[in-house]
């Protein structure tokens, strides 16, 4: 297994993995991922933040990561913060922890950055994926309702999402499991 950021080469199969995510979301979710836009994919891996995991040659899972996350963190996308999106997992490869693996190398990759925190967010009250991501180690933060959700994907439109964070430097914040606005 190997962690690598995703090329132009990529592409096709990052969006094979996009509408396999979104077939598996409709089938447990009432919320579930639009189609996503091709330039923001390819923009991201320019900029050397889409990445890939990689098992017996094959790509396993990919995710984007950025730095500033503003509509989502609103105040608090000023902390030093790495953000992990949109992680698709080859349904070959379910089952093997590979998000585990994803944190794992995000917080090597904010600690190399200078970064504080590893964050990330899912749309909606999943109480399943909360206990999920909890288990990868993330804090739930609690529920969040977006205020201005003007040039994000089209799954945050009206939504309130679920905060994760993993605080490097050892603080842990108070879990809070009812909706709140920051």
């Amino acid at each position: 297994m190997k962690i690598e950021n995703s090329t132009s080469q990529d592409i096709e199969e990052i969006f094979r993995l996009y509408r396999l995510a979104t077939e598996f979301q409709k089938t447990r979710f009432t919320v579930h991922w639009p189609e996503f836009d091709r330039t923001m994919v390819e923009t991201e891996i320019a900029e050397k933040r889409q990445w890939k995991i990689i098992i017996d040659n094959q790509v396993a899972c990919v995710w984007a990561t950025t730095f500033d996350d503003p509509q989502i963190w609103e105040e608090k996308n000023a902390d030093p913060a790495v953000y992990i999106h949109r992680i698709a997992t080859n349904p070959v490869f379910r089952g093997n922890s590979l998000v585990e693996r994803i944190v794992e190398s995000a917080k090597e990759y904010a600690r190399l950055h200078q970064k504080r925190f590893v964050r990330l967010d899912t749309v909606g009250n999943n109480p399943g994926l909360i206990a999920y991501y909890t288990k990868c180690g993330f804090d739930f933060l609690g529920l969040l309702k977006l205020k201005s959700t003007a040039g994000l994907p089209a799954h945050y439109d009206n939504a309130t999402v679920s905060l994760f964070e993993i605080d490097l430097e050892g603080a842990s914040p108070v879990v809070n499991n009812k909706e709140h606005t920051r």
